[in-house]
């Protein structure tokens, strides 16, 4: 006992200036707080190839919105398609005579369809007047110039056609043509072989080699620059001089570059791994996978007329549309999706058994940490009744608080919590069959070997509820939650005891257990900080001055209070001679841990027991958030303000708000292949990369993962995930604590 005497005195004049009401805890006019005016979210609408054996070579959209394929056997066109809901790509039978030609090449002029055929270019805009014969019989290229003059090619030779007449024929020397596009800056059409780029100035008729290379694929036209695509990265090339602008662009997301386009100024690639766009901060927006994309192998990409991009796979389409909203918006649309799909019995559950993406033909599923994933859920409804007083928001609350509340009730161990519950007949279909037992109502079973995770999630959520809402009996009903619980806990020596009269593997804050951890393993520090948080809230709710005891017994004689200050940059693996468990709980950072942690500062920072404690704390939770900063956590960053502080990187949390995907299905996501980022050594943390990537680009997981893992490789497009816990909890905690504001009106 003798390493705790100095913090037993610190504790002991603590104690005595503790009292059983904290002041309520504003949020700091020194607080940043964020506007929220509409920004521009992007979400996918696919359309899958009907038939596999098609292959689809160039995508336009004219101004009527009407999008047409280019396919090995004619055009196709659109089949419904709606966000969550894929479309189809399908032959266009909409024009009889189209049907019967043989077209070879699509374009875009001035808004309208324009085709080539193996005798002319023609469109059947204008009326149909636009029918302009050429002379090469195996015409598979062309491009719109001014004036309704275009440049045809058949892979060799080419054909200027103006003024309803071929004007000059020509023919390229370096091998085949890949593309032809116009530069409306300097007038003339820009030529592209595996080895050259040429120039053709329709006023002269003159072809003029500007470029010469090797390993060309593709090109665009940006500004004075022409951007070249390899299969090794791209290359700037002055438009005036010919000459290269620095070195071979190869740190990229993926370097065989199939196409390129330039859309109002911005960059797009295409390549065999998906497609990206190049930011204004030499960063890039990567699209890959079937949240974006039906396939990988991009062919083609246009600008589409509806503030939308087409990009053309081999399996199909991928329009990623750009739509304005605000985080209360995109808060919206989450509130649905959770109400539509994701509650079970009362829980905030994952959808899983999905077909393909198919959230309808999914079902409901039961999960080890249901009153976690629920407490959260429960936790966000919570701050935004009390920020917006609805009553959807109210119900939503009665409703997982009944789930809550019989956590408790259906099983037979006094103030004991179960994992979760389910009609009887399905334990061997279950997660962890195991750990289900049956009840004494033979209608239904329930889960046991609870953890201490679920009983912090439980205290956050029956605390917010019991100070926030205004209902009298909801509120009642989680202070006699909060006292259930931890009367159990107290009163079974800090341990969680399940039917079976043992505690569970992770329900124990007894210092026998803490404290034979060394000082480094993270359950040390965790158990600690979480208990001390649970019987704060307890006394502060109850007033019942066995809470109060417990704690300060534990801070004074336990060491808990120098536990849970201990600075994270402690915190690594147990030494070689410790023993196996601790070793095993500390081979890596615990991400959990942090979800834990977070949700545990609700009541440790809040209904401290008096302000120097408060401040204690807030050091322990800044501490705490410097080793977050890294993974830009949203939920981190949101709760950490919930000290007043001003350092919790309000940026990143609204930028990890705003990035996150619409679509939330697990579909298959791999990043490891990625040429514009740079790897770490393995390390503690399991830090993978310097910078993480944005949450749309990396797989979607609950705060409780590692935001820098990069790859999700299996089970594509079977499962999605509730929006509850994962991002309305940040959003409403945020609306509450004063940093995000309600939206912002147009003027």
């Amino acid at each position: 006992m003798k390493k705790y005497i100095l913090n037993s005195l610190l504790v002991f004049g603590l104690f005595i200036n503790s009292c059983s009401a904290p002041q309520e805890q504003g949020t700091s006019i020194n607080q940043p707080v964020y506007e929220d005016a509409p920004y521009v979210q992007d979400l996918s609408i696919k359309f899958y190839l009907e038939n596999e054996d098609l292959t689809v070579s160039k995508a336009c959209m004219d101004r009527n919105g009407v999008i047409q394929v280019m396919s090995s056997e004619g055009l196709l066109r659109t089949h419904d398609g709606q966000f969550l809901y894929p479309g189809s790509l399908i032959l266009d039978k909409t024009y009889r005579p189209l049907t019967d030609k043989h077209i070879t090449d699509l374009e875009i002029y001035k808004n309208q369809f324009v085709y080539l055929d193996e005798k002319a270019v023609l469109s059947n805009a204008w009326a149909g007047k636009l029918f302009i014969k050429h002379g090469l019989d195996k015409a598979t290229m062309f491009a719109p110039g001014n004036d309704f003059e275009f440049l045809v090619s058949d892979g060799k030779s080419m054909e200027f056609l103006s003024n309803n007449q071929v004007k000059w024929q020509g023919i390229i020397n370096d091998g085949s043509v890949i593309a032809i596009r116009f530069d409306e800056a300097t007038k003339k059409f820009w030529v592209l072989t595996p080895v050259s780029i040429s120039s053709f100035n329709p006023r002269d008729q003159h072809l003029e080699k500007v470029v010469a290379g090797a390993g060309f694929t593709s090109f665009a036209i940006s500004g004075d620059k022409i951007i070249v695509g390899t299969n090794d990265g791209y290359l700037e090339v002055d438009k005036s001089s010919g000459n290269q602008s620095g070195d071979i662009k190869t740190k990229i997301p993926w370097t065989e570059i199939t196409t390129i386009e330039d859309i109002e100024g911005n960059l797009w690639f295409g390549t065999t791994k998906g497609a990206f766009m190049l930011r204004e901060d030499g960063k890039f927006n990567y699209y890959f996978g079937e949240r974006w994309l039906p396939g990988n192998l991009v062919r083609h990409i246009s600008r589409g007329r509806d503030n939308s991009v087409l990009i053309l796979t081999e399996a199909g389409l991928g329009k990623i549309v750009f739509k304005e909203m605000t985080l209360y918006d995109k808060a919206m649309y989450y509130e649905k999706q959770v109400r539509d799909r994701h509650i079970r019995l009362g829980f905030n559950a994952s959808l899983v058994n999905m077909e393909k993406g198919n959230k309808d033909s999914g079902r409901l599923n039961d999960s080890d940490n249901d009153g976690l994933w629920t407490s959260m859920y429960l936790g966000g409804e919570i701050f935004r009744y009390a920020v917006t007083k609805s009553p959807e928001a109210l119900q939503n609350c009665r409703e997982s608080l009944d789930a809550m509340e019989r956590l408790y009730t259906i099983n037979p161990v006094p103030g004991f919590p179960s994992r979760s519950f389910e009609r009887s007949g399905y334990i061997e279909r279950l997660g962890d069959p195991d750990r289900w037992q049956h009840t004494d109502d033979p209608e239904w079973d329930w889960k046991a070997t609870t953890s201490s995770d679920e009983a912090i999630g439980h205290i956050f959520a029956f605390s917010a509820m019991a100070e926030l809402i205004d209902d009298e009996g909801m509120k009642n009903r989680a202070i006699a939650l909060i006292d259930t619980l931890m009367s159990h806990i107290v009163k079974n020596d800090m341990y969680l005891i399940d039917f079976d009269g043992k505690p569970t593997t992770w329900g124990r804050w007894n210092p026998d257990y803490v404290n034979a951890r060394p000082i480094m393993v993270g359950d040390r520090k965790i158990n600690a900080s979480n208990i001390i948080g649970m019987l704060q809230t307890a006394y502060h709710f109850t007033g019942k001055e066995k809470y109060k005891d417990k704690a300060f017994e534990l801070m004074t004689d336990y060491g808990y209070l120098e536990n849970l200050m201990r600075p994270m940059s402690e915190i690594g693996p147990a030494p070689e001679d410790a023993d196996n468990w601790s070793k095993m709980l500390s081979e890596s950072w615990n991400h959990s841990d942090d979800e834990m942690y977070y949700v545990g500062y609700w009541g440790l920072y809040r209904y401290a027991f008096n302000d120097s404690l408060k401040e204690m704390y807030k050091k322990a939770i800044i501490d705490h958030w410097q080793a977050e900063r890294p993974e830009k956590e949203g939920a981190w960053n949101i709760m950490t303000a919930l000290t007043g502080t001003d350092m919790f990187d309000l940026n990143e949390a609204i930028w990890y708000l705003q990035e996150h995907p619409m679509d939330l299905i697990d579909w298959v996501i791999m990043n490891s292949h990625r040429k514009d980022i740079e790897f770490m050594e393995p390390n503690f943390r399991n830090q993978t990369i310097t910078e993480v990537l944005p949450p749309d680009e990396r797989p979607v997981q609950r705060h409780n993962g590692n935001m820098f893992n990069l790859d999700r490789a299996r089970g594509n497009g079977v499962s999605e995930h509730s929006a509850g816990d994962i991002w309305l909890l940040p959003y409403w905690m945020g609306r509450y604590l004063g940093v995000i504001s309600a939206p912002v009106k147009e003027k």
